[in-house]
């Protein structure tokens, strides 16, 4: 279980850049395939250190009629019509070895955790012909790390954008993505509190509070070929205004972050159906 759960998280990093790519027209009913992502990361929200991961990526596309899969998402699950859809949320989070961030030096490491939860989206403006998209995204995901143990949960509504055919360039498309966090207060003391255990003379003891958790932005750009998928993001954190920013663990108040992956689709169904949002 841990292990699985450690695999999960941070695939589901290398994955959670991965815009959707394709607008009404006849694809296969199903596609399999697998690559490879490479990301910069901060330790944590509010590091001042920074780590480099390549991970595998697994290409899995799914278009039933009421269950649909791709990238991170399991789409229209639960609920779904003309105005808006209920699904799953997913995220994660690195881990972080303390003895190699000096912030954390003599605490106990973190293991990388999994979100997963429902998410309510509603369809704000879909344009003709259906190249546009604009949704608010209400995702509330409780939180586990690798031993199956609760560590709080994370309230993080967006507004998603996306664009198919950026600029009439078939294929191309991008996502952009913007919210605030919340968060509680056990997820807020999991990544920023200091036990007094753990306090020194340049670490004091803290508490953490819940609350808001501060703002981030994501831009994807992406294009499908014949028999491989590119794509790549970069990401802007803030925390400024956050409840735990007085926290002795934040040492930057802004992060960014970027990524590559490549995909090659190997396996696909014969079976056609007609592709949409």
């Amino acid at each position: 279980m841990k292990n699985l759960i450690r695999c999960s998280a941070l695939s589901l990093l290398a994955l959670s850049f991965i815009p959707l790519y394709s607008h009404a027209r006849d694809v296969p009913l199903w596609e399999a395939g697998a690559g490879v992502a490479v990301i910069d990361f901060p330790d944590y929200r509010g590091s001042d250190e920074k780590h480099a991961y390549v991970l595998p990526v697994p290409y899995v596309v799914y278009r039933g009629e009421f269950l649909k899969v791709d990238r991170e998402k399991v789409r229209g699950l639960f609920f779904k019509n003309d105005k808006a859809e209920l699904d799953v949320s997913l995220n994660g989070s690195v881990p972080v070895k303390s003895s190699r961030n000096r912030a954390r030096q003599g605490m106990p490491d973190l293991d990388p955790t999994l979100e997963i939860g429902p998410s309510l989206n509603l369809f704000l403006l879909h344009s003709e012909p259906k190249k546009t998209y604009l949704d608010l995204r209400l995702p509330l995901r409780p939180v586990i790390d690798t031993n199956a143990k609760y560590v709080g949960y994370v309230f993080q509504p967006q507004l998603n954008l996306d664009v198919r055919d950026l600029g009439g360039n078939a294929g191309w498309n991008l996502g952009i993505a913007a919210g605030p966090i919340f968060a509680d207060q056990r997820y807020h003391q999991h990544f920023y509190g200091v036990d007094a255990a753990y306090a020194t003379a340049n670490r004091p003891a803290y508490q953490a509070r819940g609350g808001y958790a501060g703002t981030q932005f994501i831009s994807a750009l992406s294009k499908r070929f014949p028999h491989y998928w590119v794509g790549g993001f970069v990401k802007w954190d803030s925390l400024h205004g956050a409840v735990f920013e007085d926290s002795p663990l934040v040492k930057s108040k802004q992060n960014f972050s970027a990524g590559f992956a490549i995909s090659w689709i190997f396996a696909e169904s014969k079976i056609q159906v007609q592709e949409e949002h």
